[in-house]
């Protein structure tokens, strides 16, 4: 098993709260990292009918077979077990009791509101990181890492079809998750949505135009999006824009969890097409956003991310509040160093006495850039704030 990053804040709130609840999405190791951190505990998964049913019909018999220590996989698809997993953690009082897992934040955040609130310590797990595999001495090579993804099970599997794990996933993802969540009596037109959103990384979320494309509402468009969202597979990355003028753009990016499901998505079927491919500066840059927000996440941080845009076109492609201070950082995907792309950064600084000195993350040579500025795609991570 990888060793993930996030198990200090596991092994933290495990000291702190009865109950522990990991988040995040489907086959992003949520499993694996509970049973390899708490190898002794029982484990039940309510993705399984037979046991689903029986803690549906009799909640109280099933934790009582299934008593403490224990892992309940999918916990969101019996939201009823959480009221039954609060008595029994005031009854007892024991620290570290129960680890839930989930792949749906609506259902599980309104459960854990109503049931958890304050006995449980919630963690998002995302994909491996480009840190994590770092550490394993496996390929970091930013095409070849675009294509693949960074899904664990295809890391464990070398020799696995890429195209093939993802088409795999997406059915999944569509036949299983969306229908749990909503009636899709759009099913063709929910593909192209998603589809269109991955031609779309990195860019400005414009529901009105994907409207006139799909032909379908934009108040569908914003639905379909929502539960996206929920499921861990885009998310929207917030503008900035406190205290440095009005006359800025307040529209969300719109960026996959997944860099390897959106470049399946637009046809990528190998890493040579990578840098062939007209969005790759898009794509480099997702990938870039999302091992920040890994960093986040693993450190125990809220993301606190945004970027930055006014009404003309000055853009930051990244910002991280922490600390009473703003981090900026430009991302490029050219291998060639440019001083000419400290100029933003540079420009962004003398807005305000908070925001700290920039950096621009690209996926050259450090040593030909001659900028101390300049950081290498692969050591995101270690200047991300904590």
């Amino acid at each position: 098993m990888i060793r993930r990053f996030i198990e200090p804040q596991l092994q933290r709130l495990a000291a702190q709260f009865p109950v522990i609840t990991i988040t995040g999405p489907r086959q992003s190791g949520k499993t694996t990292l509970a049973q390899h951190h708490f190898a002794g505990y029982d484990y039940v998964n309510l993705e399984e009918p037979e046991i689903r049913t029986y803690a549906i019909e009799d909640p109280k018999g099933f934790l009582s077979d299934h008593p403490a220590p224990l892992i309940i996989d999918e916990v969101q698809r019996v939201p009823a077990l959480l009221s039954y997993i609060q008595v029994i953690s005031d009854r007892e009082r024991k620290l570290g009791q129960y680890v839930l897992t989930g792949s749906h934040q609506p259902k599980l955040n309104s459960e854990i509101s109503q049931s958890l609130a304050g006995r449980t310590g919630i963690l998002q797990l995302l994909p491996l990181s480009i840190a994590e595999l770092a550490a394993t001495k496996s390929s970091t090579d930013r095409d070849a890492l675009i294509h693949r993804g960074f899904l664990p099970k295809l890391h464990a599997m070398p020799d696995a079809d890429v195209e093939l794990e993802y088409s795999n996933y997406f059915a999944t993802y569509v036949e299983r998750d969306v229908r749990l969540l909503i009636n899709l009596q759009h099913q063709h037109e929910f593909e192209v949505f998603v589809r269109l959103l991955a031609g779309r990384v990195g860019q400005l979320l414009n529901l009105n135009s994907l409207s006139d494309d799909i032909g379908v509402s934009a108040k569908t468009l914003r639905g379909w999006l929502n539960i996206l969202e929920a499921s861990f597979i885009v998310f929207r990355l917030p503008p900035y824009f406190e205290n440095f003028g009005k006359r800025l753009v307040k529209t969300p990016k719109i960026y996959f969890t997944e860099v390897g499901l959106a470049a399946w998505l637009l046809g990528i079927k190998s890493a040579d097409m990578v840098s062939r491919d007209p969005l790759i500066g898009n794509l480099f840059e997702n990938m870039v956003i999302v091992e920040a927000l890994k960093a986040r996440l693993n450190s125990g941080n809220m993301p606190d991310m945004y970027f930055f845009r006014d009404q003309r076109g000055f853009e930051i492609d990244m910002l991280i509040a922490a600390n009473r201070k703003i981090y900026p950082y430009e991302i490029k995907s050219a291998r060639t160093w440019s001083p000419d792309w400290t100029g933003n950064l540079k420009t962004f600084a003398e807005r305000d006495d908070k925001i700290e000195k920039g950096t621009v993350i690209y996926a050259g040579d450090l040593k030909r850039s001659g900028d101390p500025a300049a950081v290498n795609f692969k050591d995101t991570a270690e200047i991300i704030p904590k």
